[in-house]
């Protein structure tokens, strides 16, 4: 038995029908993986990261299949997005009726679909969230959320947090400060920048060494308030930055950002991309704080992996904004397909329970990563809120040292024996594994993924097993 491995555990890492031998749902079991590969490497541009070796032909519930016949727990939902798991028979329903029946429309016209989506999901938000537009991608939607501010407030400079990820759209980029920023030419005017809020790593500590994120908040102020030249229009900021290494802001930090941005007449928008409906254990993360933002954006889970995303804000600043002229008008505007999908979305997670659920589950995937961490060094830190985690590899505790080449070869191994978490290869990651399962997940399939990751652990060089 391998090292610090339960029996349990043992047993069920070593069962072949976990990675081999599943019928894939694939309709492309024919094509050669060789001549894919191929083919890929010849035809595709790049896009600025890495290519994974493994082609995915197929899918279905929580796992991917590959074209080398393996079988895998996705706990990534894809790119954060299918939030119910992949092939949810209902979603796929509704994908065949509106693609026979009403697929697409002339932007200016709405449907059933997009009337409904826009009342489910305005009803199911805090008062003050009260009217809803519908675009494509998280990006598009952080970028009308950002012409909105500036058309309302008619200033100009936007402010975002350090390891913030927004898109890859001229405004949206220009207020990221993850990664994205170079290479294009100028940017945006007026993008400024407060620092992370990374309790693991910054450098505002109290006397008793605890994580003083207040005076690190008044301090970007300070210096946000230095560079100004008196423009402000909004604040865009995640509730756990999960691109910049899967950073909580601080209970407390929301409420404050926002009484600093009501102080200088900006608006605050909060991108939920990743943490809206339900992944967090409450149907958007804004409910923790108890804080409503001017703006939400929502994308990526809203649409089960389909491209919507949305756009909701107050009354006020819908009657402010439309006599101002403000303007944003897409090919996929409010298109009624994707409209339909994400409305049976919030019905399912709402007629099932899944909020809940997410936060029960989440407490089995937090747990089990707090006794990999005990029983391995070069874990740094667990972070995270229900089925959000980040799990931060170190070459040591002591220096805090990235340890970026370890986690590609534990998440190689990983990969290897049935699970994918994402891992960035950017370095300012810093080795941090994303975890971000469908909530649709259960306990034993959490347990299945938990007793994986302890392999991969137990058999690569470099973890530092503390048994």
């Amino acid at each position: 038995m391998a090292p610090g491995l339960t029996a349990k555990a043992e047993a069920h890492t070593t069962e072949p029908a976990l990675t081999k031998g599943d019928a894939a749902p694939s309709l492309y079991q024919s094509e050669s993986p060789k001549v894919l590969a191929e083919k890929s490497e010849k035809y595709l541009l790049g896009f600025g990261s890495a290519v994974h070796d493994e082609i995915i032909t197929g899918t279905r519930g929580l796992y991917f299949y590959t074209a080398n016949g393996q079988k895998l727990l996705d706990w990534t939902s894809g790119q954060m997005s299918c939030l119910l798991g992949h092939g949810h028979p209902e979603i796929v329903k509704v994908i065949t009726d509106h693609a026979m029946c009403l697929d697409h429309t002339f932007s200016g016209m709405v449907s059933p679909p997009v009337v409904n989506l826009a009342e489910r999901l305005c009803h199911m938000l805090p008062g003050g969230l009260d009217r809803a537009m519908f675009l494509s991608t998280g990006g598009e939607s952080n970028e009308a959320a950002i012409k909105l501010a500036k058309v309302y407030t008619g200033n100009f400079e936007v402010v975002g947090l350090g390891a913030s990820w927004h898109g890859v759209t001229a405004q949206a980029v220009g207020a990221q400060f993850h990664f994205g920023r170079s290479g294009h030419g100028p940017l945006m005017p007026g993008t400024m920048m407060l620092p992370a809020p990374n309790a693991y790593r910054s450098v505002f500590r109290n006397n008793d060494g605890s994580y003083d994120w207040e005076a690190e908040l008044d301090y970007g102020w300070r210096m946000i308030d230095l560079q100004s030249c008196g423009s402000l229009a909004c604040c865009i900021v995640e509730c756990i930055q999960s691109s910049g290494g899967m950073h909580v802001l601080p209970s407390g930090y929301l409420k404050a950002l926002k009484r600093h941005c009501e102080k200088r007449g900006m608006l605050l928008i909060v991108d939920e991309a990743q943490t809206g409906v339900g992944r967090c254990g409450d149907f958007v993360a804004i409910n923790h704080d108890d804080v409503v933002p001017d703006i939400l954006t929502l994308s990526k889970t809203l649409g089960n992996g389909l491209p919507l995303s949305a756009v909701v804000t107050s009354d006020a600043i819908h009657r402010v904004s439309k006599e101002k002229g403000f303007f944003f008008y897409t090919t996929h505007l409010n298109d009624p397909l994707v409209a339909a999908v994400g409305n049976m979305v919030l019905e399912i997670v709402d007629r099932d329970n899944l909020v809940q659920h997410a936060r029960e589950v989440g407490s089995v995937l937090h747990k089990g990563l707090r006794t990999l961490m005990s029983r391995y060094g070069c874990i740094g830190e667990v972070r995270g809120r229900g089925l959000m985690a980040g799990v931060e590899i170190v070459t040591d505790r002591e220096s805090k040292s990235p340890g970026s080449d370890l986690a590609k070869r534990i998440g190689d191994r990983a990969f290897e024996y049935g699970i994918w978490a994402n891992l960035s290869s950017h370095p300012s990651f810093g080795g941090v594994f994303r975890i971000a399962p469908p909530i649709t997940v259960t306990a034993e399939q959490i347990e299945q993924g938990l007793e994986i990751l302890e392999r991969a652990f137990a058999e690569t060089d470099g973890s530092l097993p503390l048994y």
